[in-house]
């Protein structure tokens, strides 16, 4: 008795881009290789695209179209949206849910603004909704927090997921230059856009942080309720006071549990690292991920984080697991919002300060800037001054405190007379091995 070959899937793009193009042409030319994984053969019926005049490289012409509502509305097996933006991709994509068609999508910001949606659709629809590509390119993290951490209790999550500022950084870093001056040169080796206030302003990273504290704390978490700083205001200065005390600066994304367990705080910023911390060697554009769980322990997701093949390879994986369970008439794990943390504001985190002051150099200076960190309830660790005269700073390291406090305790040494400026203020992460 013959068994009868499977049905084939098929598949319909959206977007022509640097991904989008690289999935089309892997598609085609592992075939085979997708076929034997996926279970039955993948056929792809269209590439939708704004210009189906342009030519791609490697694309077939042929399968171009600028009719992306009609190609979704052929009810392909599974849509994959690279498009990006909110609109017209929310629109397409609840069209395909519809039409019955899962959907794989690398939309960070999407899903960070309106991933509830989404989710709902898929739900209704009963369709898969698979976005590993979303988050750190082709690092396999949002699968294993979905579904390898799923018996364990996530209580932080740290990490580096935007490769144009981690390049930016380590180049101040390794080579003492300027922000401006290394944010020119990434832009003409092509790792910053002609305008790059998605990547060094921290939205990119806040989209990325909101999808990982999602995942990792059951609770939904809207784009609005991520608190942004960027690393525009990171001086060559900063840059050399923490080499200077063996640290490093990155931008992170941290999403952790409140004191109470009952909450959650999701944060993007430029931070200090100790060297000894495994993010503090992440160099260049890579990206790298640090869960903290309960049972799991410290465990570490490193690699490539950008960049049309490493985030076509994480679109793949994710059209191979979507065809199994088309095969197989299931379905993956939909949104799990179970828990319903309270999604607290940045104030309630608790964090240590790295603060650099320049102050007059006249005595009972150190004792008016130590009574301001003491009224705030904000412990010093660590205090040294530099130079003399004009010239005098000093630079407090501070213990564990709630950010709120240490806030109010820089806008009281702001209006201090004892202190000329505030040449710097940063976080500092990861002292306590998290």
């Amino acid at each position: 008795m013959t068994t009868p070959a499977p049905r084939e899937l098929t598949v319909a793009l959206l977007g022509g881009g640097t991904v989008g193009s690289q999935v089309a042409r892997l598609l085609r030319e592992s075939a085979d290789d997708l076929s034997a994984r996926a279970g039955a053969p993948l056929r792809l019926i269209g590439i939708g695209v704004r210009d189906a005049v342009r030519p791609r490289e490697g694309v077939d012409a042929t399968l171009l179209t600028d009719d992306l509502e009609g190609l979704v509305a052929q009810g392909a097996d599974i849509v994959v949206e690279l498009m990006g933006g909110i609109e017209p991709a929310r629109s397409l994509i609840l069209q395909a849910m519809a039409a019955g068609s899962s959907i794989v999508t690398a939309n960070k910001a999407l899903l960070a603004e309106d991933g509830a949606t989404l989710h709902a659709a898929a739900e209704e629809h009963g369709v898969d909704l698979y976005y590993e590509a979303s988050v750190a390119g082709a690092i396999p993290l949002l699968r294993p927090l979905r579904e390898s951490l799923a018996g364990d209790k996530v209580r932080r999550v740290l990490g580096i997921v935007n490769g144009t500022t981690n390049f930016i950084l380590s180049k101040m870093d390794e080579d003492g230059a300027d922000y401006a001056d290394v944010l020119a040169e990434a832009q003409a080796l092509g790792y910053a856009e002609a305008d790059p206030t998605a990547d060094v302003e921290g939205h990119d990273a806040a989209a990325k942080a909101a999808i990982l504290a999602g995942l990792a704390f059951h609770t939904r978490v809207h784009l609005d309720d991520v608190h942004r700083e960027g690393i525009s205001t990171v001086s060559a200065h900063d840059v050399a006071a923490a080499r200077d005390m063996g640290f490093v600066v990155k931008l992170l994304a941290v999403a952790e549990l409140g004191d109470d367990e009952k909450s959650v705080v999701v944060r993007v910023h430029p931070a200090m690292v100790p060297r000894t911390h495994p993010l503090a060697g992440v160099r260049g554009a890579f990206n790298a991920v640090f869960v903290e769980a309960e049972s799991a322990g410290q465990v570490m997701f490193y690699g490539r984080g950008a960049g049309g093949a490493p985030t076509a390879s994480a679109v793949l994986g994710d059209i191979v697991s979507v065809a199994r369970h088309r095969l197989a008439g299931t379905r993956g794990p939909g949104e799990s919002t179970y828990a319903h943390l309270d999604v607290r504001p940045v104030g309630d985190a608790t964090t240590r300060y790295y603060v650099n002051l320049e102050v007059a150099d006249r005595p009972g200076v150190l004792a008016t800037i130590a009574q301001a960190f003491a009224d705030n309830d904000v412990s010093i660790q660590t205090v040294r001054q530099d130079g003399h005269g004009d010239d005098a700073h000093l630079v407090v390291r501070t213990h564990k405190a709630h950010d709120s406090a240490l806030s109010a305790t820089i806008e009281r040494l702001r209006s201090s007379d004892a202190v000329r400026r505030v040449v710097g203020v940063m976080r500092v992460e990861g002292e306590d091995g998290a």
